[in-house]
């Protein structure tokens, strides 16, 4: 015995109560397929837009998913305020000052304490009194200096790397405010480097600048043509790049390229006197050497990879203050919110979703979008593991794609139908094959013999009174009626005109078509169907064709002579049963053919009209009947059918593309169904 597994949680909002199938979503595919001839293209649209489950709830497409993204930035620039990291390095520099201002004034109490101690001891002198003299000349000469300090941050940084602190802890906070500004200048090269220029000693210095000029040696290298020695940069540097360096030049420009765009951003979204003084102090801390070096580097990068497309001036409104490391932090994010939108963007445009990084989009819009994103991939999967499209790029429909999309057609046709619209045609000829009707009649000679017992019987009665047994006698037979079943062999006639798609026929007509090929497969599959479109020429136009085929956008022309020549081509291969045309256009005859070229003339020429015309007589004179369904009602078109029903004895519908379905699919059902007899 098999054992279902079941497991429960939970309620928490984020479980789906029923999953999407490939059914649901090929019938949300099928009107835009039928539209644009292009499944990619409609899935992508889908995907743009996203779709609606079974539970009415809506999965959000990327375009919600963008719209989250650009929340998220937006939330970001109204909180901060990008210039108060300047600020924020006036503060710490302001508490440096203060910090070094209390040490002083707490030495000199110490030193202060320490010489009237040795007073209270040695009344006629100590020896303190010569350290605190030279003690108080150095805290008045260091008062001094911190007075004068000039205006500007860079300013006061190259005045205080020169000055002899006399406070422990204001030496070490001043100190750690030049490894921050050397950190977030090679933030430029990467965080492990970054790392190393912390406390980093003359030497070490020196190697950094040796490994600057072998980059930059490299990169003008690359652009003179050259191939730069990547292997050996790596074997003599590779170790400043971390646990997991670069594999190529190319890798290595782009990871430099990236964070450098990221202090270029942050300087740009600065106002011009921030960023003059960020920038000033930025350049007090690393010798004047290693500036060059770094800026040559900066100009190198700039000429080869320009980062028009990385930097970006960030428009912040905000108050709330950032310290810098916050600020190259908060840049990182937004870079890579831009990267992501730039992939959505690409992925509205093309349907593919590979180029998005699912684990990125959890990173930075939660789980839910990680989610959203796995659903979203998964409706390619669907359609291709039930069959619908092919398994390649292309994503072509396949022959049970196309199925279920005419099934659909059928369904929403005959939705709408009451039961009394199937008509009534009637006709004398009998026949022995057909569906049972629920109405009796009369047996007849050669009627089948399908008779009713209980009409019968009650015949009987009736006449000859209860008695047993009950004798029965001819006339008392009611045998069922049936109805006449026909093979038709039909050709339908698609116009393909520009008129079609401007105004808004096309759709119709083609899902009208895939209806009828839909019902004929399940209902009558004896029966023959061809499909013809015509604009400036005719073509057959095979099944697994139909959904991709479209109106003609870039050629005038409604050639109704070469489609009926075609199609008397067609059925004269069909032997027996009903020969039949069915014409949908919305517009007369604007060209015809002679020889094998097509001639076009708007307003119809009387020449067009006439070939027209000829060929209507020959379809009728080969027994084929030609029914119209008219998408327009202008005088020229309802002219020229009156025209082709006299000459044919056929039937024209004028219907709106609303309910073109039901006037054809109706009217092919009922004649090809009659009563066997009256």
């Amino acid at each position: 015995m098999l054992y279902r597994t079941y497991r429960y949680s939970q309620w928490d909002g984020s479980q789906r109560i029923f999953e999407f199938d490939a059914d649901q979503l090929m019938d949300l595919l099928s009107d835009d397929i039928l539209n644009q001839g292009d499944v990619m293209k409609a899935l992508r649209d889908l995907l743009r837009q996203g779709v609606q489950d079974r539970d009415g709830q809506q999965m959000p497409g990327l375009r919600e998913l963008m719209e989250q993204l650009k929340n998220q930035r937006r939330e970001q620039l109204q909180q901060h305020n990008m210039d108060s990291v300047v600020d924020d390095l006036k503060e710490r520099l302001e508490d440096i000052v203060n910090t070094e201002r209390e040490g002083i004034q707490r030495r000199m109490d110490e030193a202060k304490a320490r010489l009237e101690a040795d007073r209270s001891e040695n009344p006629e002198g100590g020896d303190q009194q010569p350290l605190y003299d030279l003690l108080e000349q150095r805290a008045d000469r260091n008062r001094e200096k911190l007075d004068g300090l000039p205006e500007g941050l860079g300013a006061q940084l190259n005045e205080l790397m020169e000055y002899d602190f006399m406070d422990p802890e204001a030496q070490q906070k001043f100190q750690d405010l030049l490894d921050m500004l050397k950190s977030q200048m090679a933030q430029n090269m990467g965080q492990q480097m970054t790392d190393q220029l912390k406390g980093m000693s003359e030497e070490d210095m020196a190697a950094t600048r040796e490994m600057m000029r072998d980059l930059n040696q490299m990169m003008r290298d690359k652009m003179s043509g050259q191939e730069p020695d990547f292997d050996g940069f790596m074997q003599k540097w590779g170790q400043m790049f971390g646990d997991n360096p670069p594999q190529s030049f190319d890798q290595l420009m782009e990871h430099l390229q990236q964070q450098l765009a990221q202090m270029q951003s942050m300087m740009d979204s600065m106002s011009p006197e921030a960023r003059r003084e960020l920038e000033d102090a930025l350049a007090q801390a690393l010798d004047p050497e290693t500036q060059r070096e770094m800026a040559q580097f900066a100009q190198l990068m700039e000429q080869m990879m320009p980062m028009d497309d990385l930097r970006r001036q960030y428009p912040f409104l905000g108050d709330d203050t950032l310290t810098m490391e916050q600020a190259m932090e908060m840049m990182k994010g937004l870079q890579e919110l831009d990267q992501l939108e730039q992939s959505l963007q690409d992925a509205m445009r093309s349907g593919n979703l590979e180029d998005i990084d699912p684990e990125k989009l959890a990173e930075l819009l939660g789980d839910e979008a990680r989610r959203t994103y796995d659903e979203l991939d998964n409706l390619r999967k669907l359609l291709q593991d039930a069959g619908y499209v092919t398994g390649d790029d292309k994503m072509d429909l396949t022959a049970r794609g196309m199925r279920r999309i005419g099934q659909k057609a059928l369904k929403e046709v005959f939705t709408h139908l009451k039961k009394d619209r199937m008509g009534d045609h009637r006709m004398d000829a009998r026949g022995a094959n057909g569906d049972v009707l629920g109405e009796t009649k009369i047996y007849e000679f050669g009627d089948p013999f399908q008779v009713d017992l209980q009409a019968t019987v009650k015949n009987a009665v009736l006449r000859g009174g209860p008695q047993v047994p009950v004798q029965l006698s001819p006339d008392d037979f009611e045998v069922y009626r049936n109805e006449h079943m026909t093979r038709s062999s039909t050709v339908l006639l698609l116009d393909q005109s520009r008129s079609m798609g401007l105004f808004n026929n096309w759709q119709a007509a083609k899902k009208v078509t895939l209806a009828l090929m839909a019902l004929m497969r399940s209902q009558y599959p004896r029966d023959s169907l061809h499909i013809v479109g015509f604009s400036d020429y005719a073509r057959e136009i095979k099944e697994e064709d139909m959904a991709k085929c479209s109106w003609n956008a870039w050629v005038s022309g409604t050639n109704l002579h070469h489609a009926l020549m075609l199609s008397r081509k067609l059925l004269a291969k069909e032997k027996g049963g009903t020969r039949q045309i069915l014409v949908i256009t919305d517009g007369e005859p604007t060209a015809h053919l002679e020889g094998d070229r097509a001639f076009f003339a708007y307003p119809p020429s009387h020449r067009t009209e006439l070939e027209t015309l000829k060929e209507v007589r020959k379809c009728t004179q080969e027994d084929i009947l030609i029914n119209t369904f008219m998408l327009e009602n202008n005088y020229q078109l309802v002219n020229f059918v009156d025209r082709m029903t006299r000459i044919n004895s056929g039937r024209a519908f004028y219907s709106s593309a609303n309910n073109l379905g039901e006037y054809l699919l109706v009217d092919y059902v009922t004649n090809r169904k009659k009563r066997v007899s009256a």
